[in-house]
Parts: structure tokens; sequence; C-alpha cells
């Protein structure tokens, strides 16, 4: 050992790795040509792209075809929760500051609060919004995260150790803790936020309290910004925004996590931070970020923002994987499900342009509205696609977001704080309906081999 210098053991070290490395790609790499064989539902799809039913939910309805002559044809996509139409829902918050709140109630109860329930149901969430200073000093100041999500879910999990009976599944408890995460969320998101500022970008640290009086849309403005001030049609903004990511169908990825997570008895903490999980991923909750990040990269190589043939030359190259991540995607266009129209793209860009107009940044607007237009045209054209591809809400939601002065850091658990409505309505309802462990099948497509000797293995 004296003989060897640590640089010299680094290297070597390294090169060990690199060999372990190769070996586990090798090992983990299977015919591609097997899936089609077995008929293997990847990604749970059929040959078609459409999801392999593997449950029953009453909570939502994503739709994207209509029925013409006994056939499916693509239509403008519509959500529904509890059977209501989300445009029909948001319409009818015109004029309202507790859209979310009345969204949450619908998904968590099933049916339309009437004015007393909504207030007693406002009254029993914001009495659970606080946390505890020693939370405070010992979770969410502590070993803080750049990536918010990992904060989030940390402290989502910690939460376990101050509840008295965290491990009960019982409907009461269950959505006592539901109801109490949907409240904390926001504080935990936005102070987890503040305490990185703080400690890595030597920021004043400033953590101000929930506004009983405010709405939770209100309040993450008010506790974000400095001087907490937002004016109504900031705070309108973010509320619809908070409404639309509120809910998805049983089948999106953080969702079905849920789903699977709950089947199994865990208790509400680990199904929270099992969704959070998933939903950090830039091919779930994370794309609007990748938008935004595009959008830079954009401005940045087509500073004409009029200048259409420099912008389908640019998208071209992202689909040819030349510029921006060389992934081939046009992140914010196309969508799993929907065909024509995401419903929840089209509401959110009408509340960007007005936004825009508030703000003076038309000129942005209009270079997402134009790159959505191209966008569609480009990808048609390159992959030689028959059915249209529309821009999903991840298209605007970053610009939403960056109008409202909200950090990029903080995109993806804004998403989180919308979709733990969702995700508590699905938890409840595997909890109620008592269903098996969910337990798909994988098949084994190796060899089986005779044990050998350590001492008679060959190789280096």
């Amino acid at each position: 050992m004296s003989n060897i210098s640590m640089m010299e053991l680094s290297k070597e070290l390294d090169e060990q790795f690199d060999r372990l490395v190769t070996e586990c790609r090798a090992s983990g790499e299977i015919d591609q040509e097997l899936y089609t064989e077995y008929d293997v539902k990847r990604g749970l799809r059929d040959a078609n792209g459409k999801g392999v039913l593997t449950g029953l939910t009453e909570i939502s309805d994503v739709c994207s075809y209509k029925s013409v002559e006994g056939k499916k044809m693509p239509a403008d996509g519509e959500l529904y929760f509890q059977g209501y139409n989300v445009k029909d829902l948001i319409d009818g918050f015109e004029n309202r500051r507790y859209g979310f709140e009345e969204s949450t109630y619908l998904l968590l109860f099933g049916r339309l609060p009437t004015p007393k329930q909504l207030r007693s149901f406002v009254r029993i969430v914001k009495s659970l919004q606080e946390l505890s200073g020693q939370f405070v000093r010992d979770v969410v100041m502590k070993a803080t995260s750049q990536n918010q999500m990992n904060a989030l879910q940390r402290c989502i999990l910690t939460l376990y150790c101050y509840d008295s009976n965290p491990d009960e599944v019982s409907v009461p408890n269950v959505l006592r803790q539901s109801l109490q995460l949907i409240a904390k969320m926001p504080l935990i998101a936005v102070y987890s936020y503040c305490a990185w500022r703080h400690f890595h970008a030597d920021e004043t640290l400033v953590i101000r309290l929930p506004d009983k009086e405010m709405s939770i849309a209100e309040n993450i403005l008010q506790m974000l910004r400095p001087d907490g001030k937002f004016t109504e049609l900031e705070a309108k903004v973010l509320d619809v925004a908070l409404v639309l990511h509120a809910e998805h169908g049983g089948g999106n990825n953080s969702t079905f996590t849920n789903h699977v997570v709950t089947s199994s008895g865990t208790d509400t903490y680990s199904a929270t931070a099992a969704s959070i999980a998933s939903l950090k991923g830039p091919r779930h909750g994370g794309a609007n970020l990748k938008v935004q990040q595009m959008f830079a990269d954009i401005r940045k190589c087509c500073p004409d923002y009029e200048d259409e043939a420099a912008l389908t030359a640019y998208l071209e190259g992202v689909l040819d994987k030349k510029v921006f991540d060389r992934s081939g995607l046009i992140y914010g266009m196309g969508h799993a499900v929907y065909t024509l129209s995401d419903p929840r793209e089209v509401i959110l860009k009408s509340y960007a342009r007005r936004l825009s107009e508030e703000k003076g940044l038309t000129r942005e607007y209009q270079l997402y509205e134009r790159v959505e237009r191209l966008a569609g045209e480009a990808i048609a054209r390159k992959r030689h696609l028959f059915k249209p591809i529309c821009a999903n809400v991840d298209f605007y939601s970053g610009l939403v977001y960056s109008m409202l002065g909200i950090p990029e850091e903080l995109y993806t658990p804004i998403f989180a704080i919308a979709r733990i409505s969702g995700w508590s309505a699905h938890r409840l309802e595997e909890v109620v309906n008592n269903g098996k462990i969910i337990r798909p099948a994988y098949k084994y497509v190796g060899e089986h081999r005779d044990y050998c000797d350590l001492d008679e293995r060959e190789g280096e």
C-alpha cells in the first residue's frame, strides 16, 4: 500500500468502476424484439399508445376522442372533475378567490360545496396551515437542497415523526393527514426555497407567516415576495393554474404511483413522497422547467422573435437532436392522451395572455404562441405524423410562473402543491375500496444457470 500513491490508487479504482459500469449495461440490456414477441405493454400502453386499463375511478375523466359512427375520432380535449367540466368550473370561479380550495373539496368529497360547506372547509384548511417553529428550525432549515422537490419530499417524510398516529390507514385518519398536507405543502415549499437561498446565495432570510384571510394562491405569492404584495389578476392566474394541475386521472405517473404504494398498506407520508419522486422527473412534472430552458435557448439563437424561418430551423434542429439538449424533444408539445388540444393548456394560455398584457410582456407571449404553431407543424412534417400534435399544459405554465415572479426552482413544487389534492383523493379512493396490492407481471427472459464456486469462476 505504501508503494502506491493515492493518485495511482484513485486511477485504478476509476478503471475498476468503469468496468463495473460496462458490466452493468451488458447485464441489464434486453433484446428489444422480445417486447414485441411477448406483447409486452411497455409503459402500460398498448400498440396504439393507449393506456392499459388497470383500475376504476370516479374522481376525474380525461377525454380526447369522440365517437363518430362507431369510430374513434380525435377531438378537442376535455377534463372533468367528479363529472364537472373543468372549463365550467373555472368559468364559475371567475369572481371568487377560493377556486383551488373549492376544486379540492370537489375532488375529495365528490360534490360541489354549498357556501356554508366551503366556508367550513376553508376554515379547517387554514387551521392546519401552521408549521411549528421546531419543524421549521430542525427540518426545513437543515440540509437544504438546491432541488426543491427533494427538499419537499424530505420534509413530507419527516412529518411522519410529528404525527401521533402516522400508520393508521382508516378513512378518518387518512383524510386528516391529507388535509394537513394540502394546508402545509405551500409553506414547506416556500420556506425550503427561502432557506436554500439564504444558506447558498447569502440572501436575507425572511419567513413570512400565512395570512388567514388569504387563499392558498394568495398566500404563495405573499410569502414569496419581499413586500408581500400582488395584483388581483396575479392571484387569479395562480389560482387557475393550481386548479388545472390539481388532478388528471388515475393513470398519470405520479397518481398511479400513489395508487401502487397505497395498495401496499403504507402510510400517507410515504405514499405522498413516492408521488413527489415521480412528479420530479422531466417526463412528468419537471417538463415545465425544460420548456423554460428551451425557450431561453430559443431567445439566444433566434433574437428576432418574428423570424419564422429561423424559429422553424431551430425547432427542426431540436427534432434532429442537433441543438438544445439533443433529446429530439420539443418540450411542452404532445400528450399521451390528448389529440387536438389539451383543455388545461387552452385555459392557461388565455390567462397567460391576460397576464402578459398586464405585465407589458405581450412580445414574450407572442413568441410562445408562434413557437407552439410552428412546433406542431415541424413535428408533423419531420415525424410524418397524420394525427395532430397539440401543446400540453407545461407549454405555458412556465411562462405564467415566470411572469408571476416565481423562481424556476419552485415550478415543479407548485405542481405538487396543486396535485396533492388529486393524490389525496385517489389515495382515499384506494383505501375506501380496499383493493388488492398492485402487482403487474414481468416475464423472465434470461437463462437458468448452474452455480459455480468462487474459485472456479473465470474472468478478470
